[in-house]
């Protein structure tokens, strides 16, 4: 038995299991995951969300606690630690939801980068601050939470031409991308990481492909930085392209949707068009979302028979040691959210799993920051990365254009010039 147990004293199985405690204890005590209460009148907006926040920060303290004892982590200092981390992920969600930055497009992880690399690059990383900054634990815990957005009833109200998009997308644009780095001289990892992010969903695509490979954290930050950078121009730019063009507001919404790589950037655009528009592009991005698991679940195949060292001959065994755990809970977590619970208390229950995740992915970034030297992440030696993306970004700006415009296409198309 103790031979069994000791299997699961890594970080990859006790990052899962705190994911797992996490949704359960949002099904199991629904209050807990209450994001606002009404205190009436006497009290101020705000303070409607304090009693949320409040629980929020004690279970995922007391979880990492835990967890990270389990490890074997040095825990002297953990509770300050975790307290300033924590302080600094709150303020960067905090910033993204002022009105003059959710303009902008920028989002809560980009703050959260950008403070733990200012940190860390002007007054380095004292010893105190050590025991808290473990990136790739916290991403491992988020990334089961973000199986509870992926709904299986949602991925079919995207329909059979929007998924048709999402699969001829990814597929066309992975490829081209991952085809690409190897001709610019991009390492394996990278490459992967770059033609993940623009051919999915952008930082979240990003961040599950660096969990299956157990990546690098600061190649993590280097990608998650060019995605957030790129996405921002984009959110104006092809509104503006799409009625140039004439599009419908149809095939512009699917267009919008199949190439800029944040959410919140896609929703944000699709505005400037209209409501059919923005509806289109959510729905487009939600079936992109969908295959993430899929394609985490491949990568990590792929990474263990090709990415690790080949002097191990990659048995079933070896497969399942390499195998990254959090993929398991991911997709347990998007079977019971869409099978075993009705779908108004998954609904209602995933607003609170998602505030969690964002959290834990906000901590996990200010960690990255915070173990990042700003000069190498941002340094000349990643132009050919910086370009690799680009010009895959281009290729899928042109391909989900004509895709879009073939399946969704039903006005005729001309130039607004």
């Amino acid at each position: 038995m103790k031979k069994f147990l000791s299997q699961f004293k890594n970080e990859d199985w006790i990052a899962t299991i705190i994911g797992g405690i996490l949704i359960l204890l949002v099904i199991i005590v629904p209050s807990l995951g209450k994001v606002k209460y009404d205190f009436g009148d006497a009290y101020p907006a705000w303070f409607s969300k304090v009693p949320f926040e409040a629980t929020k920060f004690i279970v995922i303290a007391a979880l990492s606690y835990i967890g990270l004892k389990i490890l074997g982590v040095k825990m002297k200092w953990f509770p300050l630690s975790f307290l300033f981390i924590y302080g600094i992920s709150f303020l960067g969600q905090y910033l993204a939801t002022l009105q003059i930055i959710k303009s902008t497009g920028f989002e809560a992880v980009f703050f959260s980068v950008a403070i733990g690399l200012i940190i860390r690059n002007i007054f380095g990383l004292p010893k105190w601050l050590e025991p808290a900054v473990r990136s790739e634990f916290y991403i491992k815990a988020g990334l089961v939470l973000l199986g509870t957005s992926i709904l299986f009833g949602e991925i079919m109200k995207a329909g059979s031409y929007g998924m048709i998009q999402a699969v001829i997308v990814i597929f066309a644009v992975w490829y081209f991308s991952f085809w690409l780095s190897k001709k610019m001289g991009v390492d394996k990892e990278m490459g992967i990481l770059l033609s993940t992010a623009v051919s999915i969903c952008g930082v979240s695509a990003a961040i599950a492909a660096s969990g299956a490979m157990k990546g690098d954290s600061k190649k993590l930050s280097f990608v998650v930085s060019l995605v957030l950078v790129v996405a921002v121009p984009m959110m104006y730019i092809m509104p503006y392209l799409s009625q140039l063009l004439g599009l419908s507001q149809e095939v512009a919404g699917a267009w919008l949707g199949g190439t800029i790589d944040t959410t919140g950037a896609v929703v944000a655009s699709g505005k400037f068009l209209g409501e059919i528009a923005e509806s289109q592009s959510v729905i487009i991005k939600s079936a992109q979302n969908a295959l993430l698991g899929v394609a985490a679940f491949a990568i990590s195949i792929y990474w263990s028979l090709k990415g690790t060292n080949q002097e191990i001959r990659p048995s079933a065994s070896v497969l399942w040691d390499r195998f990254p755990k959090f993929v398991i809970g991911f997709i347990l977590a998007s079977v019971v959210f869409s099978f075993f619970l009705e779908p108004a208390t998954a609904k209602a229950l995933g607003s609170p799993a998602k505030a969690l995740r964002e959290t834990l992915f906000s901590v996990a970034f200010v960690a990255i920051g915070l173990e990042t030297d700003f000069r190498k992440v941002f340094g000349k030696e990643n132009n050919r990365y910086t370009a690799t993306f680009l010009i895959a970004q281009l290729f899928n700006i042109l391909i989900t254009l004509a895709v879009a415009f073939l399946l969704f296409g039903k006005y005729e198309f001309s130039f607004g010039f």
